[in-house]
């Protein structure tokens, strides 16, 4: 994998428009050293924290009182000025169509409440600890009511979805870990495959935290796995070097959905305060993976064109072929399901092949008609593939009667 020397991917991308440079690679977080790059001995003194941090998902006991907790409060006669605040912001807010200061309209409402709560009788004793709960509380339930708003909000985040979707759809189908330079003494499939299921599970929740708590819980399986190697084979660790493309293959193997629309979220209405240290670098190291998904060509996977050409024309077929082709015999009609079962496992014979015409019945024909439709569709998938293959269709028939 090739990645060029380019400025880092800033957390005020999306913030600035969400408009990048489509030639820039991805690199480390600007002003944050990646914890796999400090040395070993203060990388197990960490372990445990990053762990635990791992550890915390969006639905564990330690995520949740923080939201509980600040509704409780906010019942109370004595809240009824804060939930007042509250609900105005909420009705003034919505009244807008989507427009690129909404984020920053969000961030100055929440830093603006930070300052009411700390002062209000409620918190008056409270602790830093019990006042960030409440503000945790406070981002959830605003971003919670507002997410139809501002989630994928336009037309040209909706669009960015598909495309990375559909880009990840073909990579998927031949991406291996040797084309993004990942050394076989990291490649575990088990690891990889708890990473998959953390960053998959993004799209399942309303709030920021808890969205970035899956990106979290993913990249911290990636960094167990390293520092494990590390520990276990007395190897140095280099960093974002080995960190990234990990990440960016586990991004391909998950293919997360709306991955553009999410990150954008996190990034928009995430309290600025949080998006600091492990936090940010391995935000900004997800956005680094889906700009390198985005932009991914024979030069970054290390392919020669022809090649990546080539498989990239074949993913494309073998999509085609399945949206076109049923995906299994289950939910058809018995009459259907018995031509499955006419037909043995070399494919020599066929339904309707010994049929006489004038024995058919109206149900019959309409399902030689559909066959027929099927046949159709693949022929012509296949040729057009046959052709951009530059294999000439009739030379290869003969070759097979021949044979």
């Amino acid at each position: 994998m090739q990645i060029a020397e380019t400025s880092p991917v800033h957390l005020d991308i999306v913030r600035n428009g969400g408009k990048g440079n489509k030639n820039r690679k991805p690199t480390r977080a600007h002003g944050t050293a990646p914890p796999c790059t400090r040395h070993t001995q203060t990388a197990r003194g960490q372990h445990g924290r990053w762990r635990r941090l791992a550890m915390e998902s969006p639905t564990s006991a330690t995520s949740r009182p923080d939201f509980y907790d600040f509704l409780d409060r906010m019942r109370r006669p004595a809240a009824a000025g804060l939930f007042r605040s509250i609900k105005s912001f909420l009705v003034s807010f919505s009244f807008h169509e989507p427009n690129a200061e909404d984020g920053s309209k969000v961030q100055a409402f929440l830093a603006e409440m930070e300052s009411a709560i700390r002062d209000h009788p409620l918190w008056a004793s409270a602790t830093n600890q019990e006042i960030d709960h409440a503000l945790e509380g406070l981002e959830k339930y605003v971003m919670t009511k507002l997410f139809n708003r501002t989630f994928g909000s336009s037309a040209e985040d909706a669009i960015t979805d598909m495309e990375i979707s559909e880009k990840i759809g073909l990579l998927q189908q031949f991406v291996k870990p040797q084309h993004l330079d990942i050394p076989k003494v990291l490649h575990n499939e088990a690891s990889w495959l708890v990473a998959v299921k953390e960053l998959q599970k993004i799209n399942s929740y309303k709030a920021p935290r808890e969205k970035l708590l899956c990106v979290m819980s993913c990249c911290q399986v990636i960094n167990n796995l390293l520092l494990n190697v590390s520990m276990s084979n007395d190897r140095t660790l280099s960093g974002a070097d080995e960190f990234l493309p990990i990440l960016i293959y586990i991004t391909i193997k998950a293919n997360p959905p709306q991955l553009h629309s999410n990150l954008k979220f996190v990034q928009l209405f995430r309290r600025e305060t949080k998006l600091i240290s492990e936090v940010e670098y391995y935000l900004t190291n997800l956005i680094s993976a889906k700009m390198f998904i985005i932009n991914a060509n024979a030069r970054s996977l290390s392919m020669e064109e022809s090649e990546f050409q080539k498989h990239m024309e074949l993913a494309r077929l073998s999509t085609q072929i399945s949206v076109a082709s049923p995906s299994s015999s289950q939910g058809l009609p018995a009459s259907a399901k018995a031509l499955h079962e006419e037909s043995d496992i070399a494919g020599s014979r066929f339904p309707f092949m010994d049929s006489e015409t004038e024995s058919l019945t109206t149900g019959e024909v309409k399902q030689l008609h559909d066959l027929y439709r099927q046949v159709v569709t693949r022929y012509t998938l296949l040729s057009k593939a046959l052709r951009k293959l530059s294999i000439d269709e009739d030379q290869l028939l003969n070759s097979v009667h021949d044979s």
